[in-house]
C-alpha cells in the first residue's frame, strides 16, 4: 500500500513538473508591426520603438529599432493585457494601442519642422463666470495643421497665447487628433501674461484648454491679444453679466437654445494682432447641463473633486441640433474637455503643477484604434484614458524632480489600482 501511494505521488509530481516545464518553455506570442513615415511615405528605418504593458501602470516590456523596411517585433509574454506601442521619430512620440489578441500594428510618424506656415486656429473660445471677488475662465483653442506633405511642428514656444492680467493657471490640457485629453502645463514666457505650450502640433487638429482665475471687482477689461488669425473668436458669459466691445470690432450675438442663460459673442475671420478687447461686468454663473455626469465621473475617479471648481459655465454640453454657421465649432464653444477633466480631477487637482520646459511629446496621449475606442466609450472609457494620461504626466514630473518620492509613490499606487480596475472592465467588454 505504501509503495502504491509512493508510486502514485511520484507520477503526480512528474506530471506537475512536466506542466511547469511546458509553461516555462512555451513560446511567447509575437507582436509585429511597421513604422511608416507619413511625410515621405517611406519606412521609418531606425526609429526607436517601445512596447509598454498596460497592466498595473505603464511597464516597459520591450525596446527595439525599426529595420530598413520599418518593421519591428516583440515577444509578448502576457497576451491577456493590453499593450501600447510607442514610436519615437525626431524627438516626437506616436502611439498605437494593441488590445489583447492583437498580433500586428502600424504606427505612422511625421517629420518635424520648427515652423509650419499651414497652421490655422479654427476656434478661440473665452468662457467666463464670476463669483464674489473672483473671475473664473476657460480659454480653448482648436489648432489645425494642414501641412502638405504632412509634418509635425515642434519648438520651444510651439503654441503661444496670452491670459488676462493677474490670471493664475489652475490646470491645462491638450488633445491630439484622434487622441484623448492629456494634462500638461503652459510655460510662462519673458513677456508678462504670455504663455506657451511645448507640445507637438501633429497633422490634423490639436486642441488646448486652459482653466484660470483672477481677482475681480465687479468689472474687468480683457485683451486677448490674438497671435494667430482665427476663424471664430468666441466670448461666452452668463446672461446676468454684461459684455461690451471696446476695440471697435463687430461682435455678433449668437443664441444657444441648450444654454438659455448664456450670452455668446462671436467675431469671425480675425487677423493676428487685430484688436479684440472687450469689457465684462456683473456676476453670475451658468447652469451645469451635465452636472450628474460630472458627479458620476468624480465617483468613478475614486473620490469627490476637491479644490477649485474648474468648470466655469458648467463645462461641456451636447452639440446643438439646430443648424447654424458655427455648428462645426459648437463643441468648442460649449466648454471643451471639462467632463474628461472631471474624470481624473481627484488626482489632477490634488497635486501642484509646475510649468517647465519638459519634452511633453514623451507623454503624448495614445491614439485608440476603432475597436478599442468603441469599447471604451462612455464614462468608464473617459476615466480609463484620463488615468492613462495622468500616469504619463506623473512619470514626467517624477523624473524632473517636481514631486517627492513619497508623493510619487502615493499617487502612483492610487492611479495603478484604479487603472487596473478600469482595464479589466474594458478587456471584459472586448473579449
Amino acid at each position: 500500500m505504501k509503495f502504491a501511494a509512493t508510486r502514485f505521488l511520484g507520477r503526480q509530481a512528474s506530471v506537475l513538473l512536466a506542466l511547469l516545464l511546458a509553461a516555462a518553455f512555451s513560446p511567447a506570442e509575437t507582436l509585429t508591426g511597421t513604422v511608416e513615415n507619413g511625410t515621405s511615405n517611406k519606412p521609418a528605418a531606425g526609429d526607436e520603438v517601445v512596447l509598454l504593458k498596460l497592466g498595473q501602470g505603464m511597464e516597459e516590456a520591450g525596446r527595439t529599432k525599426a529595420d530598413a523596411k520599418g518593421a519591428f517585433s516583440f515577444k509578448v509574454d502576457d497576451t491577456s493585457t493590453p499593450h501600447l506601442v510607442r514610436a519615437v521619430h525626431q524627438g516626437v512620440t506616436y502611439h498605437r494601442v494593441a488590445p489583447p489578441g492583437t498580433t500586428s500594428v502600424e504606427v505612422v510618424v511625421y517629420d518635424v519642422s520648427k515652423k509650419i506656415d499651414a497652421l490655422s486656429v479654427t476656434a478661440d473660445v473665452l468662457r467666463f463666470q464670476a463669483r464674489s471677488n473672483e473671475l473664473q475662465g476657460i480659454r480653448l483653442f482648436a489648432v489645425d495643421n494642414k501641412s502638405k506633405p504632412p509634418r509635425t511642428q515642434m519648438n520651444d514656444q510651439n503654441f503661444e497665447f496670452y491670459l488676462p492680467d493677474g490670471a493664475q493657471v489652475d490646470t491645462a490640457i491638450a488633445m491630439t487628433a484622434g487622441g484623448q485629453p492629456l494634462t500638461t502645463a503652459p510655460v510662462p514666457q519673458k513677456e508678462k501674461n504670455r504663455y506657451a505650450f511645448i507640445f507637438p502640433l501633429r497633422p490634423g487638429e490639436t486642441q488646448f484648454q486652459v482653466v484660470f482665475h483672477l481677482p475681480y471687482g465687479g468689472e474687468a477689461s480683457i485683451d486677448p491679444k490674438e497671435l494667430y488669425g482665427t476663424q471664430h473668436f468666441v466670448v461666452m458669459l452668463p446672461k446676468s453679466m454684461q459684455f461690451a466691445s471696446t476695440s471697435g470690432t463687430s461682435f455678433a450675438s449668437m443664441n444657444d437654445p441648450r444654454e438659455p442663460d448664456a450670452v455668446v459673442q462671436v467675431a469671425s475671420n480675425t487677423k493676428a494682432g487685430q484688436p479684440l478687447a472687450f469689457k465684462i461686468s456683473g456676476t453670475g454663473t451658468m447652469a451645469d447641463p451635465e452636472g450628474s455626469d460630472q458627479q458620476g465621473a468624480s465617483q468613478a475617479g475614486g473620490g469627490t473633486t476637491t479644490g477649485r471648481d474648474s468648470r466655469p459655465g458648467g463645462g461641456l454640453g451636447p452639440p446643438i441640433d439646430a443648424p447654424d454657421p458655427l455648428e462645426k465649432y459648437r463643441w468648442y464653444i460649449l466648454g471643451g474637455f471639462a467632463l474628461v477633466m472631471a474624470a481624473g480631477a481627484v488626482y489632477i487637482t490634488a497635486r501642484p503643477r509646475k510649468a517647465s520646459r519638459a519634452n511633453f511629446s514623451e507623454v503624448e496621449s495614445p491614439e485608440l484604434p476603432l475597436a478599442v475606442a468603441s469599447s471604451t466609450a462612455g464614462r468608464s472609457g473617459l476615466l480609463l484614458e484620463a488615468l492613462k494620461e495622468e500616469l504619463f504626466e506623473l512619470e514626467v514630473e517624477h523624473k524632473q524632480g517636481h514631486i517627492s518620492q513619497q508623493e510619487y509613490e502615493k499617487a502612483k499606487a492610487a492611479l495603478d489600482q484604479t487603472l487596473e480596475r478600469a482595464l479589466k472592465r474594458v478587456v471584459a467588454k472586448t473579449s
